[in-house]
């Protein structure tokens, strides 16, 4: 060999070695997402776990100043205890070999269980306990956790006398889901433990030492019942017993002292179930009955559906009242049963509607309220007022209760929830009735004084005290609702922070800022000053047990750039009613979580580049430290950067949309671009999009890495014409990119899905700019969906076309021809673009004829398409398996059409009905043939 030459080769495979690596399909499943992250009360850790492409966990602990502490494979779910001194997760097989263990026909109960891990973070010990099924740690006391075991399965032997003895043997009660399976109460410092057979229920006190837990009882014998167990004073005590009693909605209330349940003890199949509610206190040696069959609730029966809890005071117990159920005609013969569904045209709710909302209609009950002093049983909801809201944690002497009932008809058309409210006294159950016809949110204050809220018709925010009944608009002829609204129904408002103490003010949001209310005067004050330079100030909730926004501390803000995109945060004095910026960047901030007990606080930080690793900072975000590194391998790939772009529409309209580029990128040469979008997306700039087999879009880092560039334009709706506002929208920032030099305009694809399919399935009706498109869930024939069904909900599609999405603004007998023209079914002849159509039979959102109609219609006409359905699925395919099919076509598709790859044989030849499922087609045609 010429020794000039080895150097040469050398050098050559060194900076192949170098090269960075193109993302393909099977690096999706390399990708970690991150799931249960926790910060411990005192802020000194952090644990979360790493999942690795929708399979297996990694649990990781680390100190808040990123050093690790402790890991361990195939771990997940984990739970500081409240001293954080240790941390509780549970442990799996992984799922590799429980997967391997189905394919040889393992039964289900012979699969390898969950064990449970203790880590002690100061002695860096851990305890393994195996076959665990369940657990809970406290939310406020420590010491303990309580979890569920299956004990493992006896060895069977052959008893050699038991053929001679004579004698019948009973056979021994085995743990299961019907009889329960045994609880282990853990102490965590000592590793010492109680375990209680066959229990199947359990509930921790929040506050107190406190455990409560329903037995079958061992061997079926007197100690069945409900228990109480006393951990401070290491007493048992029995409540209730009933060898076949259903024990049903333990609830303790937050200081454990006092506690609740409901029993179902009738052993018949009486189809009207005698439902009793128990009450217990330390003073009561066993449990008493408070509601049940001959009492005094008109007729009603305790709910064994609805939670029983108590106020925070411990003055009152809550729970539900049923009625009885509809009793059936057990003696008919099947054949005798008449099966027909009776649509009425003036019900409130549609016929598909009560089929959806069945089970719940059956298990529906009314709360009450019991006065624990007097037991005396007060209803507070009722038929006329089903819903309702306690106030002030179910202190508040008056609740809120609402119906929608009048309204369930128009709701139809209009999609929109409207309501009539009354309030409640708590303490006698007298009922008044005070707003009718809202249609937006309305609350209780956190005090309980006053309900509040956003009527949509005018646009406004009120207050109503309910001590002087006066009602207040404290917003009306100014713009506290939304300023880029853009459909033909009433714009929504932005929310708000919330309430200082003592209901003394309402803390609303605006586009941009924070306003002070005074609830009775209307009396508003600016306090942040947002508008100026187009910065979005959002409060930060720092204690989730948090009710009131205190005015003597400084507050924590959330800040969002409308320019740039920029996000970060902000401190605010509401004293001198100044906000300080602490930092942003152009990066995306997530919602700060803080520690209990610290003033520490765990957030993430992401951008198109940047995975949203976690990071712990103090309370001035200053010299934050990352926790976490969950995809270092992106380093070794082809990635890419986003930019924002502008252009402006063919209406006149200033637009903004993204741009994404590969690494590398050179303005001198051309690239292939695929344009994808939905309605506005350009606020998401700094968002990360890790690399995964999504549901429903290209993956946008997945694309850059293989060459493409790709196009999200913002899109603003003239009402009545969705579909020329997209044209007017995409198209010239389209063109505005291919001036640039850089497009390679031979080679453009577009690509959206419901909505952004529809709009697909409309441009291409009216450009032939496109090379390649994929529309997935399109509607292309606005009159057949119009009257379609949303299954998921059993709603009509008529509000979406009326005044949602679809941006008709009428009916089809109003505006016919704004139907016709935004329907492409009636231009498809002029479609020149090959079209891939997803659309899944299980769709509850857009009815998935509508995706018939479009690729039925195309076929007719020899226009190229391919339609793809996966059995089962709604409106996205989320079978992971299915995803990752759905990514591989699509990518297949544009390569084909945009880089000019062969054709994969599934679109050169299909796949008949006796392949599926066994032959995919993805293997790719030596052929110089182009569909």
């Amino acid at each position: 060999m010429n020794s000039k030459i080895i150097p040469v080769f050398l050098m050559f495979c060194g900076m192949l070695s170098g090269q960075k690596k193109i993302l393909d399909h099977a690096d999706f499943e390399i990708w970690n997402s991150i799931e249960n992250e926790q910060i411990s009360t005192d802020g000194s850790f952090v644990m979360y776990s790493l999942e690795e492409g929708e399979k297996d966990q990694y649990l990781k602990i680390k100190k808040s100043d990123g050093n690790p502490v402790f890991e361990y494979d195939r771990a997940g779910d984990g739970a500081f205890t409240h001293d954080s001194k240790f941390a509780v997760f549970a442990i799996r097989a992984w799922k590799d070999s429980v997967a391997a263990l189905k394919r040889r026909k393992v039964k289900k109960d012979d699969l390898p269980k969950d064990s449970l891990g203790i880590y002690d973070l100061k002695k860096g010990a851990l305890t393994k306990l195996p076959g665990v099924r369940s657990f809970k740690v406290p939310e406020k006391w420590s010491e303990y956790v309580v979890f569920q075991v299956a004990p493992e399965k006896e060895v069977k032997k052959k008893d050699k006398d038991s053929t001679n003895s004579g004698k019948s043997k009973k056979k021994k009660k085995k743990p299961s889901a019907k009889n329960g399976y045994h609880l282990v109460v853990w102490e965590l410092e000592t590793g010492r433990h109680d375990t209680f057979k066959f229990v199947t229920d359990y509930v921790l006190a929040r506050e107190a030492k406190r455990l409560a837990f329903t037995t079958t009882g061992e061997n079926d014998s007197s100690d069945t019942g409900i228990y109480v167990l006393d951990l401070e004073k290491e007493r048992l005590r029995l409540l209730h017993s009933s060898k076949k009693a259903e024990y049903k909605q333990m609830g303790f209330s937050d200081s454990g002292k006092h506690f609740g349940f409901v029993t179902d003890e009738d052993t018949t199949k009486v189809q009207v179930r005698p439902t009793r509610l128990y009450y217990w206190n330390d003073g009561l040696e066993a449990a008493e009955v408070i509601a049940g069959p001959g009492m005094e609730t008109s007729g009603l029966l305790p709910s064994k559906y609805a939670k029983v809890h108590f106020s925070e005071d411990d003055s009152k117990m809550y729970f539900g009242l049923a009625r009885p159920g509809i009793i059936r005609d057990t003696s008919l013969l099947e054949e005798e049963i008449v099966n027909v569904e009776v649509w009425t045209y003036d019900e409130p709710r549609l016929y598909t509607v009560q089929e959806l909302q069945l089970k719940n209609d059956t298990i529906s009950s009314y709360t009450a309220a019991i006065n624990l002093p007097s037991r005396k049983v007060y209803p507070l909801a009722t038929e006329a007022y089903p819903d309702i809201e306690l106030g002030d944690e179910g202190n508040a002497p008056y609740a809120l209760v609402s119906t929608s009932t009048p309204y369930d008809l128009e709701r139809q058309w209009t999609g929109r929830t409207t309501r009539d409210y009354a309030v409640v006294n708590v303490a006698s159950g007298a009922r008044k009735e005070v707003l009718q016809g809202i249609s937006g949110r309305v609350d209780l204050s956190p005090g309980g004084d006053y309900i509040f809220g956003y009527q949509r018709t005018d646009s406004t925010w009120f207050t109503y005290n309910i001590g002087t009944d006066k009602r207040l608009d404290l917003t009306r002829g100014k713009v506290f609702y939304n300023e880029l609204h853009d459909s033909p129904s009433l714009p929504r408002d932005y929310g708000f922070a919330g309430w200082t103490e003592k209901d003394k003010a309402l803390i609303l949001y605006d586009r941009y800022d924070l306003w002070k209310f005074d609830p009775d005067t209307g009396a508003a004050q600016r306090l942040t000053k947002g508008r100026e330079n187009k910065t979005v100030y959002r409060y930060v909730w720092q204690d989730p047990e948090q009710r009131f926004i205190d005015s003597r501390e400084s507050w924590i803000l959330t800040t969002f750039d409308e320019r740039d995109k920029s996000s970060g945060y902000a401190s605010f004095d509401p004293k001198r009613n100044s906000a300080e910026q602490l930092f942003k960047g152009p990066f995306r901030f997530g919602y700060p979580v803080k520690a209990e007990g610290a003033d520490t606080y765990m957030f993430t930080k992401e951008s198109f580049e940047v995975f949203p690793d976690l990071w712990v900072g103090g309370a001035d975000f200053k010299n934050p430290v990352q926790i976490s590194k969950a995809n270092p391998q992106q380093d070794a790939y082809r990635w890419g950067t986003i930019e924002q772009v502008s252009w402006t529409s063919l209406d006149g309209q200033q637009l903004d949309g993204m741009l994404v580029k590969p690494e590398g990128f050179d303005p001198s040469k051309k690239y292939p671009m695929i344009v994808n979008f939905y309605e506005r997306s350009s606020d998401g700039l700094h968002r990360h999009r890790a690399p995964s087999p999504g549901r429903s879009t290209i993956n946008y880092s997945f694309y850059a890495s293989r060459g493409y560039l790709i196009f999200n334009p913002d899109v603003h709706y003239r009402i009545g014409y969705p579909g020329e506002s997209a044209y007017n929208c995409v198209i010239p920032g389209v063109t505005a990119l291919i001036e640039k030099g850089f497009v390679d305009s031979e080679n453009i694809g577009v690509q959206g899905h419901s909505w952004g399919g529809y709009q697909i399935a409309y441009l291409v009706t009216k450009t032939d700019l496109f090379k390649a498109a994929e529309a997935g869930a399109p509607v292309p024939n606005m009159i057949s969906a119009y009257g379609g069904i949303r299954w998921w909900t059993g709603l009509s599609r008529q509000f979406q076309y009326e005044h949602t999405q679809s941006r008709i603004g009428g009916t089809p007998w109003e505006y016919p021809m704004r139907y016709l023209e935004n329907s492409p079914i009636f231009n498809i002849d002029k479609i020149n673009t090959p079209l891939l159509i997803m659309h899944n039979d299980a769709d509850g959102h857009v009815p998935w004829y509508q995706g018939i109609e479009f690729f039925v219609s195309l076929r007719r006409l020899g226009k190229p398409s391919w339609f793809l359905n996966y059995n089962g699925e709604p409106h996205w395919p989320l079978k992971m398996q299915n995803r990752k099919d759905f990514n591989i076509r699509m990518a297949q598709f544009f390569d084909h059409y945009l880089k000019g790859d062969p054709i994969p044989a599934w679109m050169d030849r299909g796949v008949p009905a006796m392949e599926k499922g066994i032959n995919q087609g993805y293997e790719l045609l030596e052929t110089d043939g182009d569909r």
